[in-house]
C-alpha cells in the first residue's frame, strides 16, 4: 500500500511526526486538520464544520452540533515526512479524550483565537500536555477576524501559560487585510492569494522591513538567553544565522524551554504551509524521544524506538464500527504484522491481530505491518481496552496506561419498553468499553441502572449513542452530581477489636487508629507500629480495609476523601489473627472513627466563564449569584463583557437555556473543573436526606 507514492512501511523514524491538534471549543482545530489535509493532497476538496462536511468530524452528533467529539486520527504526508495527526476535542466533557490521545503523542500543535488568546479549555489542556511532557508549538489563528491581535495573544499565552513565546512571523496587514506572513526566520513574506490556496514568496515589504527586522532582534535575543550555542554566536557576531536560529528553536521547543509561535487564518487557509513546515522543523521525530520505559517481572525496563526491537505498543482507543471492533495502537517498539499473536501483558491472555489499517477518520486502509513509530488500528483483539499494553509473547512488558478522569455527574437510565432492557445492558457495555471516563452502576438501594460522566454534555452524547447507535430508547433521570464526603476533625487512639469465634479458627484484630484531615482531596495510610505488634503484611490488610470503608461515608452514603489514617498500635493472636481479620478490623474501625468525627460534604465546583453583551451583565451576575456562584473575575473586550466565576456543578444543569434566554441567544459560556468545595449547611440537608454535616 502506497499514500501519495511514498510506501509507509519504509518511512524512516526521523521522518515521521505524531502530532495532536489541542485547543478550547471553537478555535479552529478541526478546519485547521482539514486545511492540513488538503494542502498535503491527502483530501482534493476542503470540508467546512458548519457545513458538516469535514473528515475528522464524521460522527453524526458532531456534525449536527458543530464541535468535535471524539479524538479522529488521520495520516498526510508533507516534505518527504509522513505525518499522523489527531485533532482532539476541545469541549471540557470530552477531557478524557485529549488524556488518552496526548499519552501516545510526540508533539502538538495549541491553537489560540486571535481576538480570545489563551481560554479555560485551552489552559487546561496544555497543563495536561505538560504533565506527559509533549513538546508544542503554537498556532494564533482566526488573525482575519475583527479584534484580532497577535501581540495581545502571545501576552496571554506568556501570562496564563507561564512560557517563553518564540514569535516566528509577523502578520502583513490586520483583521480583514491580512493577507500573509513574514517569516522572521528566513525574513521571507508569504502571500496567499484571495479566494486560493496558493501563496508566493518574496521580499519583506518596504513598510514592514523596519519592524521585520526590530522583531528577528527581539526573536534572536530570547533565544539566545536560552541556548549556549546560540549565546556563544550572538555574542561573537551581534547577530544569530538563520540556520543557528532553527536549530536553537527546535532544541528549546523538545526541551520546553520555549514554544514557536506561527499565525495565520485557517478559514481562509492562510498560514497552513508554514505551521507544516514548522511540525516537520521543530516538532520531535519517534526517533528523537527517550526510550519508553516499562515494567516485567517487577523490573523496569526500556525498549528503543526501533523496528528491530521486540514488538511493544499502547491501545488508547477502541471503538465499534460496522467493519468491526478496532482498537488503535501507538507502536512504540519492534514491527507488528498482520496474523501475528500478541500479549497482553496485564492478564498474560493472547490474541490475534487479524487486520492492520492505516487510518483516516471513518476511512481504513489495509497494511500488512506497522512498525516503531506508528499509529494505527487493528482488527481481531476482543479483550484489549484503552490502556492495554500489547507486546511480543516472548517479551512481556507493561506500559503506565493513560489516567482516567473520575466522573462527577450522573443519571439513571432505564429502557421505555422491558423487552429492551438486555440491549439497554449490552449497549451501555459497550460505551464503557470505548469510553472509560464513562462509569455504569446498578444502585444498591433503587435498583436503577446509573450512567456517570464528565458532565452533562457528556452524557447527553451517550444517551443519543444508544438511542441511535443501538435503537433502544431510553428514559433519563434527572442528573445528579458526585458528591464526596471529608473529615474535618479527626480522633484520636481509636481502638477497635475484631473478635469472631463461631466454631474452628477464629477471627482476631486489635488496632489504634488516628484520623486526622488533609487538604488534598486523597487518601494516606500509614503504620507507625514499632516491635512487630502487627506485622507488615497485617498493616496492609488494615490500608485496605480503610479503602473498603471509603466507598460510604457517614452523612449521605457517599465516598470519603481527604483523611489521612495512622495505624499507631495493635495486638495479634497466635492462632486468630489473619489478613482477613485485620481488613475487618480496619473496615468496621475506620467507619466508627468516621461516626465520631467531624465530617462534611464536598461537591464538585466548576470554573464558568461568560461572555455576554454589556447590556446583560448586570442579569448574568444576579443568575449566578442564585447558583451559588463566586464571581472572581470581569474584564472588558469589544462591546462584550467576560465573567469568571466559581459555580457549583450542580447548579448548572439547564443554565445553556437560561443564558440564552437572558441574552437573546448572544451569550455563551465555558467550564472547566475547579475541584471540590464544601456545602454549605443549608444545602447539606437536602443533599443527605435531611442529614447535617456533623
Amino acid at each position: 500500500m502506497r499514500a501519495n507514492g511514498r510506501p509507509l512501511t519504509t518511512t524512516p523514524l526521523t521522518a515521521v511526526r505524531n502530532l495532536g491538534i489541542l485547543a478550547h471549543v471553537d478555535a479552529g482545530k478541526t478546519t485547521i486538520t482539514e486545511r492540513i489535509l488538503f494542502a498535503t493532497g491527502a483530501i482534493h476538496k476542503r470540508g467546512e464544520v458548519h457545513h458538516g462536511t469535514t473528515v475528522t468530524d464524521y460522527d453524526p452528533q458532531e456534525r449536527d452540533r458543530g464541535i468535535t467529539i471524539f479524538a479522529a486520527a488521520v495520516s498526510c504526508t508533507w516534505g518527504g515526512h509522513h505525518v499522523n495527526l489527531i485533532d482532539t476535542p476541545g469541549h471540557v466533557d470530552f477531557s478524557d479524550e485529549v488524556e488518552r490521545s496526548l499519552r501516545v503523542l510526540d508533539g502538538a500543535v495549541a491553537v489560540f483565537d486571535a481576538v480570545a488568546g489563551v481560554e479555560p479549555q485551552s489552559e487546561t489542556v496544555w497543563r495536561q500536555a505538560d504533565r506527559h511532557g509533549v513538546p508544542r508549538i503554537a498556532f494564533v489563528n482566526k488573525l482575519d477576524r475583527a479584534g484580532a491581535d497577535l501581540d495581545t495573544a502571545v501576552a496571554s499565552i506568556r501570562r496564563r501559560l507561564g512560557v517563553v513565546p518564540l514569535v516566528v512571523q509577523l502578520p502583513i496587514g490586520r483583521e480583514d487585510d491580512f493577507t500573509g506572513v513574514v517569516d522572521l526566520v528566513t525574513m521571507r513574506a508569504l502571500r496567499w492569494q484571495a479566494g486560493s490556496a496558493d501563496f508566493e514568496s518574496g521580499p519583506v515589504p518596504e513598510p514592514l522591513r523596519e519592524e521585520a527586522g526590530r522583531r528577528r532582534r527581539l526573536l534572536e535575543e530570547t533565544v539566545a538567553e536560552l541556548h549556549a550555542e546560540a549565546l556563544e554566536e550572538f555574542c561573537a557576531d551581534s547577530a544569530l544565522s538563520d540556520g543557528t536560529l532553527a536549530r536553537a528553536l527546535r532544541e528549546l521547543t523538545l526541551r520546553g524551554d520555549g514554544v514557536v509561535v506561527l499565525c495565520g487564518s485557517a478559514y481562509r487557509n492562510r498560514g497552513i504551509e508554514p505551521l507544516l513546515d514548522a511540525v516537520v522543523a521543530y516538532l520531535p521525530a519517534p526517533a528523537d524521544m527517550p526510550p519508553v520505559r516499562g515494567t516485567a517481572d517487577g523490573a523496569e525496563q526500556e525498549r528503543a524506538p526501533d523496528p528491530a526491537e521486540p514488538f511493544a505498543a499502547l491501545a488508547f482507543k477502541v471503538t465499534a464500527t460496522a467493519t468491526g471492533r478496532l482498537t488503535y495502537l501507538r507502536v512504540y517498539a519492534g514491527t507488528l504484522r498482520k496474523g501475528a499473536t500478541v500479549l497482553d501483558a496485564a492478564t498474560g491472555r493472547t490474541e490475534r491481530v487479524g487486520r492492520i489499517l492505516r487510518v483516516q477518520a471513518d476511512r481504513h486502509e489495509d497494511r500488512e505491518e506497522a512498525v516503531a513509530g506508528d499509529i494505527v488500528a487493528v482488527i481481531g483483539l476482543k479483550a484489549a481496552r484503552a490502556g492495554t499494553t500489547l507486546c511480543a509473547p516472548g517479551a512481556p512488558l507493561v506500559l503506565e496506561p493513560p489516567t482516567v478522569a473520575e466522573p462527577v455527574v450522573s443519571v439513571a437510565v432505564e429502557a421505555r419498553r422491558n423487552v429492551d432492557t438486555g440491549r439497554l445492558a449490552s449497549a451501555l457495555a459497550r460505551l464503557a468499553e470505548e469510553d472509560p471516563s464513562l462509569v455504569v452502576r446498578s444502585d444498591p438501594e433503587t435498583g436503577q441502572t446509573v450512567l456517570s460522566g464528565l458532565g452533562e454534555l457528556h452524557l447527553e452524547v451517550a444517551v443519543e449513542k444508544i438511542r441511535s447507535g443501538h435503537g433502544v430508547e431510553v428514559v433519563v433521570g434527572r442528573p445528579q452530581v458526585s458528591y464526596r464526603e471529608t473529615v474535618v476533625r479527626g480522633v484520636t487512639g481509636l481502638v477497635h477489636r475484631h473478635v469472631k469465634q463461631d466454631g474452628g479458627a477464629g477471627q482476631f484484630a486489635h488496632i489504634v487508629l488516628d484520623v486526622e484531615p488533609l487538604d488534598e482531596p486523597v487518601f494516606e495510610f500509614r503504620s507507625t507500629v514499632v516491635g512487630g505488634r502487627v506485622p507488615q503484611e497485617y498493616a496492609r490488610a488494615v490500608e485496605a480495609g480503610c479503602r473498603d470503608a471509603l466507598a460510604e461515608g457517614p452523612l449521605g452514603g457517599y465516598p470519603v476523601t481527604g483523611l489521612r489514617v495512622t495505624l499507631n498500635d495493635g495486638a495479634t493472636h497466635s492462632k486468630d489473627s489473619s489478613e482477613m481479620a485485620f481488613r475487618a478490623a480496619g473496615r468496621f474501625g475506620l467507619r466508627e472513627a468516621l461516626r465520631l468525627s467531624t465530617v462534611e460534604l464536598l461537591e464538585p465546583v466548576v470554573e464558568v466563564t461568560v461572555s455576554v453583551p454589556e447590556d446583560g451583565v448586570g442579569g448574568v451576575l444576579g443568575d449566578l449569584a442564585a447558583r451559588r456562584g463566586r464571581v472572581s473575575g470581569q474584564t472588558a473586550e469589544a462591546g462584550s463583557a467576560v465573567i469568571t466565576a466559581a459555580v457549583p456543578l450542580a447548579e448548572l444543569f439547564g443554565y445553556a437555556s437560561r443564558l440564552r434566554g437572558r441574552t437573546q441567544g448572544r451569550g455563551v459560556f465555558t467550564t472547566r473543573p475547579a475541584g471540590l468545595a464544601p456545602v454549605p449547611a443549608s444545602v447539606t440537608a437536602s443533599v443527605t436526606g435531611g442529614l447535617p454535616a456533623r
